[in-house]
């Protein structure tokens, strides 16, 4: 497939495919005769795999690791690795439900009225 082709099945844009290019963390294509370049399943496994890790937050640095970690079926590391983001995302997910308590208790005082500003506001100055 082209890299228009291979950019479309992971839903991301072709300078997308060719920045994760320059950082290792996908292939050069393939040449043709005609000079075309063509790319196949297993690049749009790979690009699939990079646009997953970085939705789960695992920075580029952190998913060419795990690229090479597949190479290398060291799957101690990659346990590790999945369980330091999931320490991370379950702090980032405990912080998001201390902003969403302490803001619904804020539009709840500025709902009820009275002089002055709305809580919210102050709240944010």
């Amino acid at each position: 497939m082209r890299i228009s082709d291979l950019a479309a099945s992971a839903g991301v844009g072709v300078e997308t495919v060719r920045f994760y290019q320059r950082k290792g963390l996908m292939p050069a294509p393939r040449g043709e005769a005609r000079g075309g370049r063509r790319y196949g399943a297993e690049d749009a496994r790979r690009l699939r795999f990079v646009r997953r890790a970085q939705a789960a937050g695992f920075t580029l640095s952190q998913i060419a690791e795990l690229i090479n970690l597949d190479r290398s079926d060291d799957r101690t590391r990659a346990r590790t690795m999945a369980q330091d983001r999931i320490a991370a995302l379950e702090a980032e997910i405990a912080r998001l439900e201390d902003a969403r308590r302490a803001l619904g208790k804020l539009a709840h005082d500025c709902a009820r009225g009275g002089a002055g500003p709305c809580p919210i506001l102050a709240a944010f100055d």
